[in-house]
């Protein structure tokens, strides 16, 4: 029979395994089907609050709750610790670099082309009355003001590939407070 510790040992190993399943659905299945198209959205920062929040239930369902050795009570896992236990970028990041690499796609394609002018063109007509909505144009330039490329011409900037693809992953790897 197996001593006290080593049972310990292989529930440990049991219960990761489980986790690394979960966190292996989360990632290849759930995430797919949550970021479906979200190239061409213009993300305010409260859809940005309300992807993390649900992110971090996700992946607090995953890894359950944490026993404090000193007093034995379970307590939820912290943000700080999600992000510990889950290495990836959080979801507003992948969708931040999905959108800066869709926006140099499309900046490197030619005039001509329909996308690219719905791009740069302007809106004919009357706006609506009140503050005037984000433009997808407006959160790509916020995002390379977060990256440190200040008010460079993106789309100038999107032409040399190399440059493009480094910013694509700055934006990746920048983390949230």
């Amino acid at each position: 029979m197996l001593s006290f510790d080593a049972e310990s040992f292989v529930f440990q190993v049991a219960i990761q395994k489980f986790k690394d399943q979960d966190t292996n659905v989360y990632r290849t299945i759930i995430l797919p089907v949550v970021l479906n198209g979200c190239e061409t959205w213009s993300l305010t920062l409260r859809e940005e609050w309300k992807l993390r929040v649900f992110e971090n239930t996700v992946l607090r369902r995953i890894f359950g709750p944490r026993r404090d050795e000193v007093t034995g009570e379970w307590t939820r896992l912290h943000n700080e610790e999600l992000n510990d236990l889950y290495p990836s970028s959080n979801i507003v990041r992948v969708i931040k670099s999905r959108t800066m690499r869709w926006a140099g796609h499309v900046a490197r394609m030619g005039e001509e082309r329909g996308v690219y002018r719905v791009l740069v063109g302007k809106q004919e007509g009357k706006r609506p009355l009140g503050k005037p909505r984000l433009r997808w144009v407006d959160n790509i330039r916020m995002d390379l003001l977060e990256v440190g490329c200040g008010y460079m011409d993106w789309i100038g900037l999107a032409q040399d590939r190399d440059s493009c693809r480094t910013l694509v992953s700055a934006v990746m790897n920048l983390r949230d407070p």
